[in-house]
């Protein structure tokens, strides 16, 4: 499975901001898509969850900013980010899960958020 994240990269605080991740394979055959970031000095966090056929979980550095969502027929998941915050600059990264629990990573994509 390849990963590909795009979004504009620069955005002013309070601003809004769409990410989109396309995937080489169907991702109606995932297990599930999600989002991840790592901000400087931090590890890796958990940002969205969305399994296929179930519904979205969020970790509380994105509840009520954030919003991942699919498109099956464009094999994309998206985050929707909003109320953006400069504590939200970081590299984001999207990660597919196979029904058989194995994880793939796309390459990240850098959000810089100005104050």
């Amino acid at each position: 499975v390849q990963l590909q994240a795009f979004g504009v990269g620069l955005v002013q605080a309070g601003g809004s901001l769409s990410l989109s991740c396309g995937a080489s394979v169907s991702i109606f055959s995932l297990y599930a898509m999600g989002w991840y970031r790592q901000v400087p000095g931090q590890e890796r966090e958990l940002l969205a969850t969305l399994t296929t056929g179930g519904q979205p979980t969020y970790a509380d550095p994105a509840k009520g900013r954030f919003a991942i969502a699919r498109d099956n027929a464009k094999n994309t998941v998206y985050l929707r980010m909003s109320s953006l915050k400069p504590e939200d600059t970081g590299v984001y990264y999207c990660k597919a899960t196979t029904i058989l629990r194995r994880h793939y990573w796309g390459k990240g994509t850098l959000v810089t958020v100005s104050s």
